[in-house]
């Protein structure tokens, strides 16, 4: 017969282990996505997004680059769930209004309204703003010549959207590699990760005021950056010499191959073609300077990471059941 003591310390380790359980069931559970979800709820759902984002590519070539950016200013605030879309009233400033978020293009969005406004007509407060945007995305990257990765479906949209709520979880341009590093690590992205979404740099473009302060007098003795190749830099001051009278100057981010999502972006780092401070840190600080050299030898290897990185940030703090709702609008939460 066994001891009193050693009983009762059978009994104490049986009630320890079970304390990690009973915790873990009661945290919410993941939220369970489906590449299924609107089978029979909206059939047509993937053939309307298809045809819509098409259609918006064709007449607007800068919706890809436009969307995708939208997608991580979405994701990285917490969570994919459009609450960048919300517009602000007199009571509130929403997200959209915040400052890194007044340059985002109007394409972007859209694309997304356009596909709501069809959706809608087909099955009425059925199909959530943020599963469009999710999906639309991945469409626009793989028109222009990227990877296809699974989306898989089911976000609801944010109940809130607060300006307030941006700062901080958004990257810089001028922030050092370790604060960006820092922001990408906080929501569950390791160096290698970040690496491979920073290859969305292939498509789009930069406005002047995001890099004059490296273009322009960057020193007493030299007028840009070094780390800029001297010639693209000197074509860089012409392009963007009234970017204080017209903030809308812009110059594409690959200036190489601007309209095809490839591993330009890479080579252009290397060789001193990127355009903003950020891009220069990426070739030259030890944690980022080995996935640089990788993806720009072999694209294989950058769209393999970037699919998969894609596919775990879709994912990333997005809403099921009673913390979100299928919004009628994109811009205005149900009354």
């Amino acid at each position: 017969m066994a001891s009193p003591f050693l009983l009762l310390l059978t009994i104490s380790l049986s009630l320890l282990l079970l304390r990690p359980v009973a915790s873990a069931q009661r945290r919410p559970p993941h939220p369970l996505l489906t590449t299924t979800y609107y089978r029979k709820s909206c059939p047509r759902f993937e053939q309307i997004v298809q045809e819509t984002t098409t259609n918006k590519q064709i007449s607007s070539p800068t919706t890809a680059a436009a969307a995708l950016r939208l997608f991580f200013h979405d994701c990285f605030v917490g969570g994919c769930d459009a609450s960048v879309f919300v517009s602000s009233t007199r009571f509130s400033q929403a997200e959209r209004d915040a400052d890194i978020n007044l340059s985002l293009p109007g394409d972007g969005f859209d694309v997304v309204v356009r596909a709501k406004t069809a959706l809608e007509l087909t099955c009425p407060g059925v199909v959530s703003c943020a599963d469009i945007l999710a999906v639309a995305t991945r469409n626009l990257v793989v028109m222009m010549g990227g990877p296809f990765y699974t989306v898989k479906l089911g976000r609801k949209d944010s109940l809130t959207s607060r300006a307030s709520d941006v700062e901080g979880n958004l990257p810089r341009p001028t922030m050092s590699m370790n604060q960006i590093i820092k922001i990408f690590e906080s929501k569950g992205f390791s160096v290698q990760e970040m690496m491979a979404l920073y290859g969305a740099h292939t498509i789009g473009f930069s406005h002047c005021k995001e890099f004059s302060s490296i273009l322009y007098n960057y020193s007493r003795t030299m007028e840009s950056d070094p780390a800029y190749y001297p010639e693209f830099a000197a074509s860089l001051r012409k392009a963007c010499a009234d970017y204080q009278k017209n903030p809308t100057l812009s110059v594409f981010n690959d200036v190489m191959t601007p309209n095809k999502f490839d591993n330009m972006y890479y080579n252009n780092v290397k060789k001193g073609l990127g355009l903003l401070s950020s891009d220069h840190a990426l070739s030259s600080d030890a944690r980022t300077r080995g996935y640089v050299e990788l993806y720009s030898r072999d694209q294989n290897a950058f769209f393999q990471a970037f699919a998969r990185a894609m596919e775990k940030l879709s994912v990333y703090g997005v809403k099921t059941g009673r913390r979100g709702e299928v919004r009628r609008r994109c811009d205005a939460f149900n009354n």
